[in-house]
């Protein structure tokens, strides 16, 4: 995982208060993906997005089509000690402890310019225990949550590590045959990809899922994307993963 900068402006913890109950557990396509949602996630949501506008937002990586601002470690760790079990009863138990690294993030790039790995559905990693988070934290925005693909000439919707050499072959084909996608966010997956399932951008809710699945966010092409966090796509976004053993 990247390490980012940390935020500049220490959160005060108490506005850092999550719920965890009632947890939605369901699955999606035939590979029986597993997703799990919490409505609700933060105590005080609007405490959390002013915190956003007091960060150093900046590019991380070149793959994240936007900006991020680093979690203050201390709230990932109250949050680790709720979350834990947690993980452990949906997607576990590894029989180690969990790690966590997580960002405020805002999606900033135009679709002209994207790069094409950028135009293309997408995984955190071919790890199956790296867990994935999205936290949707734009109230009234016009861009949606989280959409899932199905790779239509391999039939791959995750990637392992044994996975990728195959899949990577098969997308520089489909591209040597039909070009680069156009520039413009992923929408629903062609000619390439089929999608299989979409999350809403439901206010504070949050979603948990496999980061080795193929994934993109839902971006309306047409539609501005403000860096002013409280205009634009906010979101808390964060990986899970068991510490080495």
């Amino acid at each position: 995982m990247t390490i980012a900068p940390i935020s500049r402006t220490p959160a005060p913890m108490q506005d850092w208060g999550i719920a965890l109950a009632n947890p939605r557990v369901e699955h999606f396509s035939t590979s029986n993906h597993r997703l799990v949602s919490i409505d609700g996630l933060l105590e005080s949501p609007e405490a959390v997005i002013s915190q956003a506008s007091l960060q150093n937002f900046a590019k991380i990586t070149p793959q994240y089509p936007g900006v991020r601002a680093a979690l203050d470690p201390a709230i990932c760790a109250a949050w680790l000690s709720q979350l834990s079990p947690l993980l452990d009863q949906w997607f576990g138990p590894y029989g180690r402890a969990w790690e966590m690294q997580a960002w405020y993030s805002l999606v900033t790039t135009p679709p002209a310019q994207l790069a094409p790995i950028q135009r293309l559905p997408h995984v955190d990693g071919t790890d199956p225990t790296q867990i994935a988070m999205m936290l949707y934290l734009d109230r009234a925005g016009p861009h949606g949550g989280t959409a899932f693909f199905r790779h239509r000439s391999t039939g791959l919707e995750a990637l392992t590590q044994a996975d990728f050499p195959r899949y990577a072959a098969a997308l520089q084909a489909d591209v040597a045959r039909t070009g680069l996608p156009p520039a413009a966010y992923p929408t629903d997956g062609a000619p390439h990809f089929e999608r299989t399932h979409v999350v809403p951008a439901t206010f504070n809710s949050a979603v948990f899922y496999r980061g080795n699945i193929l994934h993109s966010g839902v971006i309306d092409n047409a539609a501005p994307l403000s860096a002013d966090p409280r205009a634009g796509r906010l979101t808390i976004n964060a990986f899970f993963r068991p510490a080495a053993g």
